[in-house]
This record gives C-alpha cells, structure tokens and sequence, in this order.
C-alpha cells in the first residue's frame, strides 16, 4: 500500500492551550494559488514585482499612507514613494489630497483593462513605427560580409512564442510540412486553429503529413478537423515529443515537464543531422502505420 504525504507548505501545527496538546491542519492553498495567478497576469502585463505587490495591498485592503504601505510590505520607503508615484503615471492609483497623504486603487477589473489598453497603445505606436524603423536600419552603411549557413539552437519559452514560431514555420514552408502532435498538444493546436493551417497551405500543393499517436482525446480532434487534403495516421508510439518539421530543414521541437502535461518550452534548430534523424523516425512511423 503506498503511503502519501501532504506537502510541508499544506500543514500548519497549532498549540491547544486547553488541552496542552499540539495538533497538525491542513492549510487551504485556494486564496494563495489565486493570488498567485493574479500576480503573474499583471507581471505579464507590465507591472514589475513590487508594484504588483503594492497595488495588490492597497487593492485588497483599501486606502493607505505610504508609510503603512512601507511597514506592511518590508518596503524601503523611498522605494514606496517611487512605486507609488509610477502606479499613479500608470492611472492604478489615486492620491486622497490629505495630511498626511494617502492612496486608494483603482478597482481591479478597471485596472486590468487599463494595462491591457496600455500594451495595446504600445503595439500600436509600434506598428506604426515599423516602416520607418525599417528605413532607418536599411539607411546604414552594411559591412559586406559572405553568407555562411549556420546550424544554430533557439530555445523559445511561452505559448506567444511557440505559436508565432510555429505560425512563421508553416507560412513559409514551400515543399512540405511534417507534424507529430500527441494527444496532449492535440487540443491546443485545435484551438490555436494551428490544424486549420494545416489544411490551408495543404491547398497550395504542399505534402502535408499529420501524426498523431492513439487515444480517445486525438480521434475526437481528428473527426472533428475533417482534414480533406492534409494527410493523418494514427500511431500507437507513445511518449513521442511534438514535433513540427518543414521542407526537411528546420524544426521545432515541444519540450514538457510533469510527466508530459505541462509545455515549458520547445527547441527551435535547423541542424541538419537533428533535422534528418526525425524525418527519418516520423516517416517510418508514417509507413508503418499508413
């Protein structure tokens, strides 16, 4: 019989003055993971460390002097006054004119919107600075160097960036575009309509080649595509990482952790002998199972 165990972090032990007896609880981690989550959303959304922790305070716990906000979160207070300054440039916080003078935060969801037009506005202002970026760089003087074809390694981290990765792979893919996806990739290439591209450029004449391993889960997704020119076979290898390959010269390899649930990362590389070694796997699993 396996024995399991709660974390260290889950258990708190507390002292029963009645009965001069130490008992073990287990601590609910709901608020904490939640508070997690939302931390690192507004990280991704600008917000340094501190300033998601300020504003979180004084969001969770109403309008406060900079001091108290100092004290509370182990803060240098020159340190505070600065956050607070830039939460307030960044429209998340508001000054009550008061001696002394205290802050108040603007309600969350109203804040999340804020951030997300502000990285909207950025994007924006950099499309629109592309072309004359792009002038600007052309207008240098180049040093004529000669053109060597490097083998190099990239390693890309985030669902952004694997999925523009992938995106710039089959949309410049000429001859041939070769994929193996588990059933663990499977729904997400689904929903990312990354299959759908599939069947697009199976349009223009390409040899489109989809794999997937067996399970109930990449049946549903297979039926459900009703790919009519991207070809597709199901194999019954397991623990297979995804995979995309094009024209047999670059490929991008998913890497994962947590016993294969949890994407990490994926390895983008056009090593030749890299290259060639999963081709050559993904077609003998393709004859083998066509």
């Amino acid at each position: 019989m396996e024995l399991s165990f709660e974390k260290p972090e889950s258990i708190m032990k507390l002292y029963d003055e009645n009965t001069g007896l130490s008992r073990f609880v287990r601590v609910d981690k709901g608020p904490s993971k939640s508070v997690e989550i939302i931390e690192k959303v507004l990280s991704r959304l600008g917000l340094s460390k501190n300033e998601v922790r300020v504003y979180m305070h004084i969001a969770r716990t109403g309008e406060h002097k900079a001091s108290e906000i100092s004290e509370a979160l182990s803060l240098h207070r020159t340190e505070t006054y600065r956050i607070l300054r830039d939460l307030e440039k960044k429209g998340l916080i508001s000054s009550v004119f008061e001696k002394p003078l205290k802050f108040i935060a603007i309600p969350f969801e109203k804040a999340v919107d804020t951030l997300i037009e502000t990285k909207k506005m950025k994007i924006s202002l950099l499309e629109k600075r592309k072309e004359s970026l792009i002038s600007l760089w052309l207008s240098l003087p180049r040093i004529e160097i000669e053109q060597e074809r490097k083998e190099v390694f990239q390693i890309l981290e985030g669902e952004e960036q694997i999925g523009l990765k992938a995106d710039e792979l089959l949309d410049k893919a000429v001859n041939e575009a070769l994929v193996f996806t588990s059933d663990h990739d499977i729904a997400n290439f689904y929903h990312s309509s990354l299959l759908d591209k599939l069947e697009k450029i199976s349009k223009k004449n390409l040899n489109v080649q989809l794999l997937t391993n067996y399970s109930p889960k990449s049946c549903f997704f297979i039926d459900k595509l009703k790919l009519k020119k991207a070809k597709y076979t199901l194999s019954n290898v397991q623990d297979l990482p995804t995979f995309i390959m094009t024209d047999g010269e670059q490929l991008l390899l998913l890497i994962r952790n947590g016993n294969g649930k949890k994407r990490v990362a994926a390895l983008w590389t056009n090593y030749d002998a890299f290259v060639k070694a999963l081709k050559m796997l993904f077609l003998e699993l393709w004859n083998n199972e066509a």
